[in-house]
C-alpha cells in the first residue's frame, strides 16, 4: 500500500515515467525491509538494457525523425489525400491511412500521436471538422504504430520472451490490417456528420507524383523482407531504413541538410536515451517486486480464476489495461511477460499470439482516462481538455476493443501467417 500511494503521489507530483519506476522500486524495497537489495540496483538496471535486440530501438527512432524532419509526413498526407481525399469524410479516411503508412515507419504510438496530432489535425480543422472528432481520431490510429510492422513493443517482446521478432513482425500484419479497415468502417459510419469535400483544397498531380509521395512506404518493406529472409536481424534492417530515409530526405526530396543533422541526432539521443532508461528502470521495478513474490501472486491469481485460453487472456487484458493507465507499454511488457508468458503456455496460448494480444492490449491504457500519455499528448498539440479528445476518440476505441476481441477468439490471425511463410 505504501509503494502504491507512493506512485501516485509522485504521478501527482508530475514525475517522469522513468523517474517513476525507480522511484517505485526504491519506495517497494524500503517500505518492504529489503534495503538490501539498493546494493544491485545499478546492476539489474543495466542488466534490463544489455540484450542485443534493443540496438534496434535507436535506429527505429532515427528513421521516425529523418522522415519527419524530411518532410516524409507530409507526402504521405499528399499521396494518401490523392488516393481518397475525394471521398465524403476524405481527409478522415485520409487520417486513417497516413497513420497506416506512418506506422509501418515509426512503430511509436506517442511519437505517430505526436506527429499526426500537429500535421494533420489543424487541415481538418481548416476543412471544417470539429477539433475533438480530429484530433479523437488522430490517438485513435495513432495505435496502429506498435501492431503494423516493424514495431518497437514486437522487438522488446520477441527479446524478453525469446521469440522470433521476424514472426512478431508478420503476426502484427493481419490484425494491423483489420484495426485499419476497423476504423475506416468506424469513420464511413460516421461520415453523414462529416463535412462536404472542399476540391480546391485538395493536391493536384498526376500518377507517378503519387507514386512519388509513397515511395517513403518502401521503408518498412526494406525492414520487414530484410528481417523475415533471415538476411539481416531487426538491428541490421533498422540501419538499411535509416540509410534509405536518409538517402530520401537529403538526394531525392532535398528536405535535409548538413544543418538539420545536429538538431536531429540530439532528438534521437534524448528520445533513445529516454527508452533504454525506461527499460532499465522497468526491468529494476519487475526484479524488485519479484523479490517479494509479488508477480507470483498476481500469475496464482489470474490462474485460478481462468477456466481456459479465452478467459486467461482476457483476464490478461484487463489487468494490462490498468496498469497501461500508469506505465508506458515497454514498463508494462517488463513487469508482466516474465510472469504471464509461462502461464499463457500452460494454457496453450501460442507465444507468438499471446504476444500480438499483449501489444494490443497494452495501447487501450494509452489513450484512457486519467493518466493516458496519448491523450496528453494530443492536449498538448491541440489546446482540447482531456474529455474532450477522449469522446472524440471514443467510437474508434470502440472498434479497437472489438478487434482485441476477434484476435482474441481467432488465435489464427495471429499464428497462420508466420506459419505459412515458414517462421
Amino acid at each position: 500500500m505504501i509503494t502504491l500511494a507512493a506512485f501516485f503521489i509522485f504521478l501527482c507530483l508530475g514525475l517522469p515515467i522513468v523517474f517513476l519506476l525507480l522511484m517505485a522500486a526504491i519506495v517497494f524495497a524500503w517500505s518492504n525491509d529489503a534495503s538490501i537489495l539498493f546494493d544491485s540496483f545499478l546492476v539489474q538496471s543495466v542488466k534490463g538494457v544489455e540484450a542485443n535486440g534493443f540496438l534496434a530501438i535507436p535506429l527505429y527512432m532515427l528513421v521516425g525523425e529523418i522522415m519527419n524532419r524530411g518532410g516524409i509526413t507530409e507526402r504521405l498526407i499528399r499521396s494518401s489525400m490523392r488516393l481518397v481525399g475525394r471521398m465524403r469524410g476524405g481527409l478522415a479516411f485520409v487520417n486513417v491511412l497516413t497513420n497506416a503508412f506512418a506506422a509501418a515507419i515509426l512503430g511509436s504510438a506517442t511519437a505517430q500521436i505526436a506527429i499526426m496530432s500537429r500535421s494533420i489535425v489543424p487541415e481538418m480543422e481548416r476543412q471544417g471538422y470539429k477539433r475533438p472528432f480530429a484530433t479523437g481520431l488522430t490517438v485513435a490510429t495513432g495505435l496502429l504504430g506498435p501492431i503494423i510492422p516493424p514495431s518497437m513493443l514486437m522487438i522488446i517482446y520477441g527479446v524478453l520472451a525469446y521469440q522470433s521478432v521476424a514472426a512478431l513482425f508478420i503476426a502484427g500484419l493481419i490484425p494491423g490490417l483489420l484495426l485499419m479497415s476497423a476504423f475506416f468502417v468506424t469513420v464511413w459510419l460516421s461520415k453523414s456528420h462529416l463535412p462536404e469535400v472542399d476540391e480546391s483544397r485538395l493536391p493536384g498531380g498526376a500518377l507517378r507524383e503519387v507514386v512519388a509521395d509513397a515511395l517513403p512506404g518502401l521503408i518498412p518493406l526494406t525492414i520487414i523482407s530484410g528481417v523475415v529472409s533471415g538476411a539481416m536481424t531487426p538491428t541490421e534492417a533498422g540501419a538499411l531504413a535509416a540509410v534509405v530515409a536518409f538517402v530520401l530526405a537529403a538526394f531525392v526530396y532535398r528536405r535535409l541538410g548538413i544543418e538539420d543533422f545536429v538538431p536531429t541526432m540530439k532528438s534521437v539521443v534524448l528520445s533513445s536515451a529516454s527508452i533504454i532508461m525506461l527499460i532499465g528502470f522497468a526491468t529494476l521495478l519487475g526484479w524488485t517486486l519479484a523479490y517479494e513474490a509479488v508477480p507470483d501472486m498476481l500469475a496464482q491469481g489470474i490462474a485460478s480464476v481462468a477456466i481456459g485460453p479465452v478467459s486467461f487472456l482476457v483476464l490478461v487484458c484487463v489487468a494490462v489495461f490498468v496498469l497501461g493507465m500508469f506505465l508506458d507499454g515497454i514498463g508494462v511488457l517488463i513487469v508482466t511477460v516474465p510472469v504471464l508468458l509461462p502461464i499463457a503456455t500452460q494454457f496453450g496460448v501460442d507465444p507468438v499470439h499471446f504476444g500480438v494480444v499483449l501489444a494490443i492490449s497494452t495501447l487501450t491504457g494509452l489513450v484512457s482516462p486519467p493518466v493516458g500519455p496519448g491523450l496528453y499528448i494530443a492536449m498538448e498539440a491541440t489546446g482540447l481538455k482531456m474529455m474532450e479528445v477522449f469522446r472524440g476518440a471514443l467510437p474508434f476505441l470502440g472498434a479497437f476493443v472489438l478487434v482485441l476481441i476477434i484476435v482474441i477468439l481467432l488465435p489464427a490471425l495471429s499464428v497462420w501467417l508466420p506459419a505459412a511463410v515458414g517462421l
